[in-house]
């Protein structure tokens, strides 16, 4: 913002005044209408489904443990049988890659329905705005009341539905930490007040953000934060699936009376109520065009085919359409068939690729993993007993929901011996191969020390390459982990 006088805009000498000139656009609020109609009916139906989903998994158990956690304090993530530990890393990975791939392949045929159907701004911004309306009333009546002078009946609707909205927030965020907390645990300890800080800090973040958001904030996060609105381009092309406005058959628009033909007034089909505009979240008017701010939600199409099915004129002025579709005329199923075009054919490819690819690896991953890593502290050291010893750790990780036992041995070296430290009694037993036989609870890991001896200067000087095989009873699998035999000079 520049202040400049008076005196410098009209290059007379005049009494100083100052003039404010403001480098930033006002921004008003924006009251979107209420509108009832086939994709505003949807769009509660994809609300209701994403909220359940939301709320209710966190809830699920399996077994004896919650079905869908991500416990960072454990480093176990469950996602109902599946067990994953920091090493899986890669299966995360992919899972996150499918999800972006399936986001560009959805954008590149239906455009941005996921921005008006299932975002969670959108979504939480609908349901704070129902909130508002039960509250404050439609469109007319919230702008009235912000306008009102301060009185004992705005206050206290003012205040309800503040304090709504922040209950609603709070459960939110406490629903997400349920996510990476077991959420039993969680609720029971807000209930004898024995919640930890962090816990408390990260049910109030994402309980301020989404009031913030989706109270506040609302379509400035959808124009001004979101990067999705920005790159949209690059994933669309003539054959997406876009909410367009009819020009050739609207124009020219014009206001008129429900008796006036449309053919005695000479203009189209648009009447130029602005409706389109008023049921719009974020106040974009569809008609002059694609706009990157236009979220793709249809309620623009819905208050269109009320005014239309008024005026008696055919539905559609405004419907999800293509910039092929309107500009040849297309038919319904010949803009479906441009469906299956080559930038569709990559993405469906690339994607089933690391879909398939993903199951495959899922199905050959063994029920646990072994980590083996060498003491760092001694190389290799000659005990009171005359034998050479390699200090070794090995973790043993349970992805199964069963206690699991494993058979332990080690080949590469003659008359290897091994002494498995830290295995408790009934859990371990040797026979003349020197095989260990450990136990690890279910979706556990366990640390073992292991101390590999051979006869000192019954192996040559150097590096010697040892292999351990660790095999689970239960099911069979056997697990080889290569590591090394240090022999000093």
């Amino acid at each position: 913002m520049n202040k400049v006088t008076s005196s410098e805009i009209t290059g007379k000498t005049t009494p100083l005044k100052e003039v404010v000139i403001s480098l930033y656009e006002a921004q008003e609020k924006i009251y979107p209408r209420s509108i009832f109609g086939y994709f505003t009916k949807w769009r509660w139906v994809m609300i209701w489904l994403t909220q359940l989903f939301f709320y209710g998994v966190p809830w699920l158990e399996w077994g004896h443990r919650q079905a869908l956690l991500f416990d960072l304090d454990t480093k176990r993530f469950y996602i109902f049988k599946l067990v994953l530990y920091p090493q899986d890393l890669i299966y995360l990975t992919a899972i996150l890659i499918i999800s972006a791939l399936s986001l560009f392949l959805f954008t590149a045929v239906a455009g941005r329905l996921w921005c008006g159907y299932t975002c969670p701004q959108t979504v939480y911004t609908e349901i704070f705005l129902w909130i508002e309306r039960k509250i404050e009333g439609d469109r007319a009546n919230r702008i009235k009341l912000d306008e009102s002078s301060i009185t004992a009946n705005k206050l206290f609707k003012k205040a309800g539905k503040h304090f709504i909205w922040i209950a609603f927030a709070m459960w939110t965020g406490f629903t997400f930490v349920g996510y990476f907390t077991p959420i039993r645990e969680l609720m029971s300890d807000f209930t004898h007040l024995q919640v930890g800080p962090w816990d408390t800090f990260w049910v109030c973040f994402y309980g301020f953000a989404t009031y913030g958001n989706a109270g506040f904030m609302r379509e400035q996060v959808c124009k001004y934060m979101c990067p999705y609105a920005r790159f949209q381009s690059a994933m669309f092309d003539d054959d997406t699936l876009i909410v367009t406005y009819d020009e050739a058959r609207g124009e020219p628009r014009g206001r008129r009376s429900r008796k006036t033909g449309k053919a005695s007034s000479n203009l189209g089909s648009c009447i130029d109520c602005s409706l389109c505009v008023q049921v719009c979240p974020t106040g974009i008017d569809i008609r002059k065009g694609l706009q990157y701010e236009c979220i793709g939600c249809g309620a623009c199409a819905d208050v269109c085919d009320t005014v239309m099915d008024k005026m008696d004129y055919p539905r559609g002025l405004i419907k999800y359409s293509t910039q092929n579709a309107i500009t040849n005329l297309w038919t319904h199923k010949q803009m479906l068939q441009r469906i299956m075009r080559p930038r569709v054919l990559i993405y469906t490819a690339i994607l089933w690729l690391i879909i398939i690819g993903l199951l495959v690896s899922l199905w050959f991953r063994t029920s646990f993993r072994v980590d083996v890593v060498r003491d760092r502290g001694v190389m290799a050291r000659v005990t009171d007993d005359g034998m050479l010893e390699n200090v070794y750790r090995l973790q043993i990780m349970n992805a199964t929901e069963n206690t699991q036992h494993y058979r332990l041995n080690v080949s590469g070296l003659k008359n290897l011996e091994i002494e498995a430290e830290n295995a408790k009694e009934g859990e371990d037993t040797k026979d003349e191969e020197h095989i260990r036989t450990i136990a690890v609870k279910p979706a556990e890991s366990r640390w073992l020390n292991v101390d590999l001896k051979v006869p000192d200067g019954s192996v040559e000087s150097g590096s010697h390459k040892i292999e351990f095989q660790i095999q689970s009873l239960e099911s069979k699998e056997t697990v080889k982990e290569k590591s090394i035999f240090l022999v000093p000079r």
